[in-house]
């Protein structure tokens, strides 16, 4: 096995805000610009998640996917239809596994109020778990108005720990529906040398790239918050490999 000088990988990290803490101790491990606030794109889906499961709708029921659900500045295309018909937990899966920005946009459609009322209800899930440096406008995280500090998605990542459904959702490699096979948008999860818990990743041209997971270190329970890596595509996991390196050294029999 190769050893790498610590110091060395952390020189080689993309991101811009980095921030490594224990859930059970608060110990912060590893910290960059943590109190940073800035966009953080598809991580709010993580918030919409969370806000659905605790209103407690039937996951059960059918929704159909409207034209307007469809409708984004994203670069990359819906893979849903109009017309589709999927049930909320399926439309959940997909928001959190492959990043469906459409499926965001019609759970936001379809709560009791409508998107308004969703994006109320984000914002008052996020003040009752103390982010105060966080803000959403809408549930996808298309918008640029959706923004957040790395310290604060260490409390997001913790109430999401403590949700059995959304830890099941996120750390699927892959869900079929609607005819199609979508694929995990995090490409450690199922990896063998990771224990992944609880992910979310997320992309704009103004966020960057970014990850968040809380993983299992050694005997810890670690939120692991990388946002706007710069550089090739790929960097966020590139600086994910390169911490776990650091943390492995410093604290795998811990």
């Amino acid at each position: 096995m190769v050893t790498r000088d610590p110091a060395k990988e952390i020189g080689k990290l993309k991101s811009s805000t980095i921030l490594v803490q224990d859930m059970d101790t608060s110990e912060v491990l590893f910290a960059r610009n943590e109190d940073a606030v800035r966009p953080i794109a598809s991580i709010t889906k993580l918030m919409a998640a969370l806000t659905l499961v605790k209103a407690g709708l039937p996951m059960d029921e059918l929704i159909t996917i409207d034209a307007s659900d469809t409708r984004s500045t994203s670069e990359l295309p819906s893979r849903l239809t109009a017309g589709t018909k999927l049930s909320r937990a399926d439309l959940l899966r997909l928001a959190l596994v492959p990043s469906e920005n459409s499926a965001a946009q019609a759970l936001g459609r379809t709560y009791t109020g409508g998107t308004a009322a969703f994006v109320a209800a984000m914002n008052a899930e996020a003040r009752a778990l103390g982010m105060t440096d966080s803000s959403f406008a809408e549930p996808s995280g298309l918008s640029n108005e959706n923004q957040s500090s790395a310290k604060d998605l260490v409390k997001l990542l913790q109430a999401i720990s403590a949700q059995p459904l959304l830890r099941q959702y996120t750390g699927e490699t892959s869900y079929q529906a609607a005819g199609q096979t979508f694929r995990n948008t995090n490409i450690l999860v199922g990896r063998p040398q990771w224990d992944i818990l609880v992910s979310k990743t997320g992309t704009t041209r103004e966020a960057g790239d970014c990850l968040v997971m809380a993983v299992k270190v050694g005997k810890r329970n670690l939120a692991m918050v990388l946002l706007n890596a710069q550089g090739i595509n790929g960097s966020r996991f590139g600086d994910a490999v390169r911490l776990r390196r650091v943390l492995d050294s410093r604290y795998a029999s811990r």
